[in-house]
């Protein structure tokens, strides 16, 4: 059985279940980048979008250096907005690459597509929710 199960109808099971699951992108981190600026946010959160799709396309089809070049940018950008899952498998592909391994860059190519597919989605879907004025705009 599980949790809800236990406690359905909780508003504590709700607190728990997003408790568990790991943010896209950190807020906290992303507001402290921008120093609080919702303007400044979304503008850095649109540069992005419009900068991951070209490095991803670099670091899957270049050249060796080329796509270590990409996936240092791209875990550099992720960074500094805050998602830390992006940046990790951009990393990891990044030492794939420099380690010439054929298996290990597939893992680390598909694991980077994986992440920042969830990530430029995550924040399509906060943009869109700033919009609409249904967002955590500051």
């Amino acid at each position: 059985m599980g949790l809800e199960g236990i406690v359905t109808g909780s508003s504590s099971l709700a607190t728990f279940e997003r408790s568990q699951q790991p943010q896209v992108f950190d807020e906290r981190h992303l507001a402290g980048m921008t120093l609080g600026d919702a303007r400044l946010e979304r503008e850095v959160l649109e540069l992005f979008l419009s900068q991951a799709a070209g490095m991803l396309d670099r670091a899957g089809a270049a050249p060796a250096t080329s796509a270590a070049a990409a996936a240092h940018r791209l875990k550099g950008s992720s960074r500094a907005i805050g998602a830390w899952r992006l940046a990790r498998a951009a990393e990891s592909y990044e030492v794939a690459v420099a380690n010439a391994e054929d298996i290990q860059i597939k893992e680390a190519l598909a694991e980077l597509r994986a992440a920042a597919l969830e990530a430029t989605a995550a924040i399509a879907a906060r943009l869109d929710r700033s919009s609409t004025g249904r967002g955590p705009d500051r």
